[in-house]
């Protein structure tokens, strides 16, 4: 296995290598190796290495541009380090007369190989007039230096024409090589390390021409080879470099005066040498170094014209940005290491009024704030950086007042040439005071100046500490258009009546808003206790009559009250709005409590609301029948029809929860014609067996009142063929309000034209005993419970009967749920019983087959 392969397999090759050339070059020191021998094996090793390297380098890349150019130079590059790599190896077999010539002939020819390859390196920029003068200067000037170096350093007599030709030649290329990697070796290092490997190869062959040229002792051979193998891996290395992208040193441009000082270091000591060596200088060797001076001191004066040329546009951009920050509205501050005031911009005087005399020296700390200064030293300790939010604080102004500022902050301390903290200052107390004026406007209510829905619900969700209570307060406004009683009134003015006296209430802590038309909230830190005895203060202080242009008006108002206990902004407002929902339901003026049990009957509401519209028409109402026994001998003698709603959803309901949202929804007149007819219709079903039962259908009030009511009910009966007398219509005692003369109207129109009117739910207590002297009814439903365990009650019942009896009224006994109730009501003198003791509701099919069980019936 040859030593390139070992070289080339080990993760270290280069440092095997170094330490396989100190090896020869020691042994060959020691007289064990030939020097001639140390150099050939040496040179040869490194050139290997080399070659290998970038011969892995020509196999990868892209298809594109650039990585052609790579791999062409990597190419080239690797027959010239192959060139000179045989050219070392065949050294000890050529002749030792012709091995200057053959040494040459490498040089040449690895010379036009790593030319073409260096300018096929990419990256290559182009150069102005100027640059390329200058760079043509520092060539000349380094050449010159070289040739003289070279031409006073080589033995005094006749030179050897080889020697001449590759001492010009070869000065003139390094110049040009050395040149070209001092300018690059910041923006293209790759390259550069490239170029200096060439030269160092180039400088390697050079030395072994002359010192074969000259027949120097064989140990004198040995300078070259660490010119050889350095310059061999350092192009490997370079191009490697290259291939990886030769992405730019971070450091900076380079600096010029290495190829300024280069050249005249090179004759200085160059002459120096030849002093101490040789003793005198021939003409020629005079003029080659007086031809140093021009190249310089053009050199030097280049760059004398360069300096003033930048001075100049330095001069003339710091006047231009100082324009700018002069003339600019931002106050610009640059504080040192410690924080204090080192500059100020004009800006400072101008908008501020703080004067740069009397304001540099001093802390930052003083300009500030007294409450802003911690937050803001905090902020600038901690180093920020240059995404960091701004800095908003109040600044000192000259006249002691305080401005509003926002600051971005650059902090420059890690820059040598700042060191320091520069502070964007900007004045934004208009835009502050203009968006404070925009969040008022935006969380204020124009008619009443209470906060709006939107600040309310960010005040729930900001909200922190112990629990409190939110209140939703809902006011009914008498308005023009009102049908009911009571004066015209103006609503807006009514609305900021009540605004103003729920701010007269409310503690100083406690929020209060509007959230829409008649609505108002309060938030209260105060607990449930509290804020119940609040909302009471509040229900008093609203109902209270209000002036009115034509009087005094009352309004009416309904609390619902919610705690708040950490749910959401929108929970919460849902669970107040569910209490004050219910409190209008239950008939305003009154406060309600949310609680699960609460919101569960409300969605119950909101559900039947939902589903009820349109149920009539869908065939899921259905009727029921409740048998009313004779007392006496049990038999039926009538029938109650009863409502039923069989929804799909929300399963069967009973009328006591259906009707209120019918009555709600404007439905009770759909669902009375309804009931009516069906009843009818069964009734008809019904008499065409021989049965004579008369039949009940309950009536609200609002269908009682209605004008159509007798015309209805008479076309109805006529439609299907049933007697008058058979139909009996019952009104709750409850729902006969205050308008008992059109009550009384509608009763006896119905009598009139055969139809018998019941009054049912009747209360033995004084009022109605009154009453019913008033009403034209036939039959009279007393409820059990003055028949209960209280045997007291029984002459108050005994009274009714009596009463019912002198006037002619029938009355039967409802919801009688025992036998003992049966028996208390038979021996009272009831003639007619009704309830679960002597038969239960049942559809029409099983109350027809009920009556199968009596051969005949009567009224």
């Amino acid at each position: 296995m040859t030593v390139a392969h070992l070289l080339r397999r080990s993760p270290s090759a280069p440092v095997m290598l170094s330490v396989l050339v100190t090896l020869l070059i020691g042994v060959s020191l020691v007289g064990l190796l030939r020097p001639l021998a140390a150099t050939t094996m040496a040179g040869a090793a490194g050139c290997a290495l080399a070659t290998v390297r970038l011969f892995q380098l020509t196999a990868t890349g892209g298809r594109e541009r650039r990585a052609r150019h790579r791999r062409r130079a990597a190419t080239l590059l690797n027959v010239a380090v192959t060139v000179v790599g045989l050219t070392v190896a065949v050294l000890p077999v050529a002749p030792t007369s012709r091995r200057a010539e053959v040494v040459a002939t490498g040089l040449g020819a690895a010379t036009l190989a790593c030319a073409i390859g260096l300018l096929l390196l990419p990256g290559h920029s182009r150069l102005t007039p100027r640059a390329r003068c200058r760079r043509g200067v520092d060539v000349l000037g380094l050449g010159t230096a070289l040739l003289f170096a070279g031409w006073v350093l080589v033995p005094p007599g006749p030179v050897p024409p080889v020697v001449r030709v590759v001492t010009v030649v070869g000065a003139g290329g390094l110049a040009g090589l050395l040149v070209s990697a001092m300018a690059d070796r910041r923006r293209r290092p790759g390259a550069a390390r490239c170029r200096v490997g060439v030269a160092a190869v180039l400088l390697g062959l050079a030395d072994l021409v002359v010192l074969l040229a000259y027949r120097a002792p064989e140990a004198a051979l040995l300078t070259a080879t660490p010119l050889l193998v350095g310059g061999a891996l350092l192009t490997a290395a370079g191009m490697a470099r290259v291939a990886a992208g030769d992405p730019a040193d971070p450091a900076g441009a380079p600096s010029a005066w290495p190829r300024v000082t280069a050249p005249a270091v090179v004759a200085t000591v160059a002459a120096a040498g030849h002093l101490v060596f040789v003793d005198g200088f021939t003409p020629t060797e005079v003029l080659l170094g007086l031809a140093v001076i021009p190249s310089l001191v053009t050199r030097e004066l280049i760059s004398t014209t360069d300096s003033r040329r930048w001075a100049g546009r330095l001069a003339a951009r710091e006047a231009y940005f100082r324009t700018l920050v002069s003339g600019g509205r931002d106050l610009i501050v640059v504080l040192d290491d410690g924080l204090r005031v080192q500059w100020l911009s004009a800006a400072g005087e101008r908008w501020f009024g703080l004067c740069q005399d009397e304001v540099c020296g001093l802390p930052l700390a003083d300009l500030l704030h007294p409450e802003d200064a911690p937050v803001v030293l905090a902020r600038l300790a901690a180093r920020p950086d240059d995404g960091a939010p701004p800095l908003v604080a109040r600044m000192r102004t000259g006249d002691g007042g305080w401005r509003e500022i926002e600051s971005t902050v650059s902090d420059q301390r890690a820059v040598p040439e700042v060191a320091a903290v520069v502070l964007h200052v900007r004045d934004v107390g208009d835009r502050r005071r203009l968006e404070r004026e925009l969040r008022r406007v935006a969380a204020t209510d124009p008619l009443t100046g209470l906060a709006n829905r939107q600040e309310l619900l960010r005040v729930l969700g900001e909200r922190g500490g112990p629990p409190g209570a939110l209140l939703l307060v809902d006011v009914h406004v008498p308005g023009p258009t009102q049908d009911g009683p009571g004066p015209a009134v103006d609503g807006d003015a009514l609305l900021v009546t009540t605004a103003r006296r729920l701010r007269d209430v409310v503690g100083p802590r406690d929020l209060v808003a509007r959230l829409s038309g008649e609505e108002f909230a309060v938030v209260t830190d105060a607990g449930s206790v509290p804020a119940y005895a609040l909302g009471e203060r509040l229900l008093a202080a609203l109902t209270e009559p209000c002036p009115v242009p034509t009087g005094m008006a009352r309004l009416r108002v309904a609390v619902g009250l919610a705690e708040l206990t950490g749910t959401g902004p929108q929970d919460v407002l849902r669970q107040a709005d569910l209490a004050r929902r219910r409190a209008v339901q239950l008939g305003r003026n009154r406060i309600e409590w949310y609680d699960a049990c609460l919101e569960e009957q409300l969605v119950r509401r909101l559900d039947l609301e939902r589903e009820l519209p349109g149920a009539a028409a869908r065939g899921e109402l259905d009727l029921v029948y409740q048998p009313v026994l004779a007392l006496a001998d049990r038999r039926p003698a009538g029938i109650e029809a009863l409502l039923r709603w069989r929804s799909p959803v929300l399963g069967t309901v009973l009328p006591a929860e259906l009707l209120p949202v019918a009555e709600d929804l404007g439905l009770l007149g759909e669902l009375g014609r309804w009931v009516l007819d069906r009843a009818c219709r069964q009734l008809a079903d019904w008499s065409t067996g021989g049965r004579e039962l008369w039949l009940a259908v309950n009536l609200t009030l609002a269908e009682l009142l209605a004008p159509d009511l007798v015309p209805r009910v008479a076309a109805v009966l006529a439609g299907h063929g049933v007697p008058a007398e058979r139909l009996v219509l019952e009104i709750a005692e409850s729902r006969l309000g205050a308008d008992l003369p059109t009550v009384v109207a509608r009763l006896a129109g119905l009598r009139s034209m055969g139809v018998r009117t019941a009054l049912d739910s009747f209360q033995a207590e004084h009022a109605s005993l009154a009453q019913l002297r008033r009403l034209p009814i036939d039959l009279l439903k007393v409820q059990p419970r003055p028949v209960g365990p209280d045997e007291d009650a029984r002459p108050l019942i005994d009274v009714v009967v009596g009463l019912g009896e002198r006037l002619g009224v029938t009355v039967v006994m409802a919801e009688l749920e025992s036998e003992p109730e049966v028996d208390r009501a038979t021996r009272a003198g009831c003639r007619y019983g009704q309830g679960f003791a002597l038969a239960r509701p049942a559809t029409a099919e099983r109350v027809e087959a009920y009556f199968e069980e009596f051969p005949t019936t009567s009224r």
